[in-house]
């Protein structure tokens, strides 16, 4: 099976040679538009396949520079990515206000509705929407102005993410006496230990596992403010790009026809209107505030008994949250990393795929950019699938966060063979040394579920035409729902009994560790939720009219005396590092997480009320939700699966938020 993918041979050396090919691909696709558009008889076989196909073959150039980038950032992925950025993005943003381009698409539509698939058809619906986003029908000057301002803000957003890890990876906090790191697990201890004129000192960086590990077990409360004031003011150079990338995006929309961005943005999703997300997210924020209240009081109320004089601020939360989770629940993340060896997790997740959906994984021996990245094949009823890279563990020059990316979507080619997908899976889980693996908490586990839900979405499609297949041509609101259902069994004692087992004993998880794990999976679930209420608000509220920096500021903090519940402190400027709406495709779109969360809380209860393997439940989820990727609406699969309307209540619910 090997032959028929793509290796992932780019390194720092060949970038040059592949900036080359990007740049030959993009003049020779220039070249075949040409050749199309001359065309007499345009059907969707000479003219809209072929058109799907050279973008392919672009984004499967592209892909690994921009991936590289990402993962093993260096001063040459940084050159390279940002010569490339404008002339694609330019590229793209031409094609998009092809004017002759649209009026094929929409004659050969209306010649050939009646003969046309259903993916054919979501094609060129799709399309022709896009076109018309794009400012196809504007004045010549004016489509001008749009390209430009595309070009802007993609540099601007490319700014922004590198100004922000440039940032993350130049903090350092050093810690000279034990006392102030007494608490923390001895794997954390010794990834942090160092040696310094002859002496042992610790150094944590605003890097997710050591950020995260002195948050939640530093002992000075000094040490954790210097460490979250550093890590909530990253990039203050970002409030200048912030602005810009909102008056650029306004610009557009109005420019498009539409009131503000938040419009232009809902025009591809489910959502109908800002109104009723904003409708939408208020409610659950009011659903769940008084929870969220009760539980702030809570700790309030344990971490006095512990000896703080003062309400809990945003800096101590981790710190108190973990030590009264163990309190309560017995229950606390250290206690479960050794269990969860993160090759051990894979193979879990993997096993229970194969129970669930009958897909089986073979690990293959390809080229990759850094040693710790893993390689498999999926084959399902003995036909072979895709192909999965997992780049699992933490790094200098690696973007925070986890991901799942594509680098070839499932199609059909011009001869009508099957071209296999291809995806990546990032996550910065603690990194392997020469004596401890890579250990996973609860939480990372539940990170790895989701990504493979994405991944499971891109991989297992079975539609033929690429602007439609996997996560292609999904609206983004419905988009997490495959991997929000999958990341729910994380958390399933049944599931995690076949893969958690003690890296140096050997011996399994007990039925004890599984119930309280359980048990605590809601604790502080509402304050959980008020703050991605918070989040999802505040990118939908700065979309709504041309803001500026201060105005921005001014929004976040009404949003937080609506919806908040632990205020942060004056000086944090949340909004320098928020790389998912501005560095990301989240821009008034944030709100997509919740959204798809009810989808995915109600199908996860259709499994778990029939017993999880549920042979037919499943197979319909698999036909009807994965492998038919973005080639029908997500309500009309979602209704073919469930045979009804999905149910905000079953959100709260999974979250164990009481509404009575």
């Amino acid at each position: 099976m090997e032959n028929i993918f793509p290796e992932f041979t780019v390194n720092d050396e060949n970038l040059d040679k592949q900036k080359e090919l990007v740049l030959k691909q993009i003049e020779e696709n220039k070249k075949k538009i040409k050749k199309l558009l001359a065309l007499e008889n345009k059907t969707y076989d000479n003219f809209v396949k072929p058109y799907q196909l050279m973008q392919v073959k672009l984004g499967l150039l592209f892909s690994p520079i921009s991936h590289l980038n990402y993962v093993k950032n260096s001063p040459k992925t940084q050159e390279v990515y940002t010569q490339l950025l404008p002339v694609i993005t330019e590229y793209y943003t031409e094609l998009g206000q092809n004017r002759e381009i649209y009026e094929a698409f929409k004659q050969i539509y209306q010649k050939e509705k009646e003969s046309l698939t259903q993916e054919q058809k979501k094609v060129l619906e799709d399309a022709i929407r896009d076109f018309e986003l794009s400012g196809v029908a504007l004045p010549e000057e004016e489509r001008e102005k749009v390209k430009d301002i595309n070009i802007q803000l993609s540099q601007l957003q490319n700014q922004f993410a590198q100004n922000l890890l440039n940032a993350t990876d130049s903090y350092e906090m050093i810690i000279e006496e034990y006392e102030y790191v007494k608490e923390l697990p001895e794997a954390e201890l010794e990834m942090a230990k160092q040696e310094k004129d002859g002496k042992t000192v610790y150094r944590f960086t605003l890097h997710q596992p050591s950020y995260i590990a002195y948050m939640t077990y530093g002992s000075s409360r000094e040490k954790r403010e210097e460490l979250y004031r550093a890590y909530v003011t990253r990039a203050p150079e970002n409030e200048e790009i912030l602005e810009k990338i909102l008056a650029l995006r306004y610009e557009k929309a109005r420019m498009l026809g539409f009131k503000n961005y938040a419009e232009l943005s809902l025009a591809t999703k489910m959502a109908q209107s800002p109104q009723q997300v904003i409708e939408f997210l208020r409610e659950l924020a009011r659903k769940s505030k008084p929870q969220a209240e009760k539980e702030y009081q809570e700790l309030n109320e344990f971490a006095k008994r512990s000896g703080l004089g003062e309400d809990v601020q945003a800096y101590d939360f981790a710190y108190y949250s973990e030590k009264l989770k163990k309190e309560k629940f017995n229950v606390n993340d250290e206690e479960y990393k050794p269990y969860f060896e993160k090759n051990r997790v894979v193979e879990g997740l993997f096993s229970f795929l194969n129970r669930l959906f009958s897909i089986e994984f073979e690990k293959v021996n390809v080229p990759v950019w850094h040693p710790s990245v893993d390689v498999y094949h999926l084959y399902r009823k003995g036909k072979a699938i895709g192909r999965l890279y997992l780049d699992l563990e933490a790094r200098e020059g690696k973007r925070d966060g986890a991901w799942m990316d594509e680098w070839v979507v499932h199609h059909s080619d011009e001869k009508g063979n099957t071209i296999p997908p291809v995806a990546f899976i990032v996550a910065n889980f603690s990194p392997s040394t020469e004596e401890i693996p890579s250990l996973l908490r609860p939480y990372d586990v539940e990170t790895l579920f989701h990504e493979m839900g994405h991944a499971l979405h891109h991989l297992v499609s079975e539609v033929k035409e690429p602007f439609v297949s996997g996560i292609s041509g999904v609206e983004w609101d419905a988009v997490e729902f495959p991997s929000q259902f999958l990341e729910k069994f994380a958390y399933e004692p049944s599931i995690l009994k076949t893969f958690a087992f003690h890296y140096k004993t050997g011996e399994p998880i007990s039925d004890d560790m599984l119930d309280r794990l359980k048990n605590a999976k809601n604790f502080m679930s509402a304050l959980a939720m008020v703050r991605q209420l918070e989040f999802a608000l505040f990118d939908m509220l700065i979309h709504l009219d041309r803001y500026t920096a201060k105005d921005v500021q001014e929004i976040l903090d009404k949003v937080r005396e609506e919806v908040s519940v632990i205020k942060p402190p004056p000086y944090n400027k949340f909004q320098w590092s928020f790389s998912h709406i501005f560095a990301g495709g989240y821009a008034a779109g944030y709100y997509s997480y919740k959204w798809a969360e009810v989808l995915s809380a109600d199908a996860y209860f259709m499994f778990v009320d029939s017993g999880i393997y549920n042979d037919d439940v499943a197979e319909s989820f698999y036909e009807e939700i994965l492998t038919k990727g973005g080639s029908r609406p997500a309500m009309e699969l979602f209704k073919n699966f469930a045979g009804r309307e999905p149910d905000i209540d079953a959100l709260l619910k999974l979250s164990g938020i009481n509404t009575d």
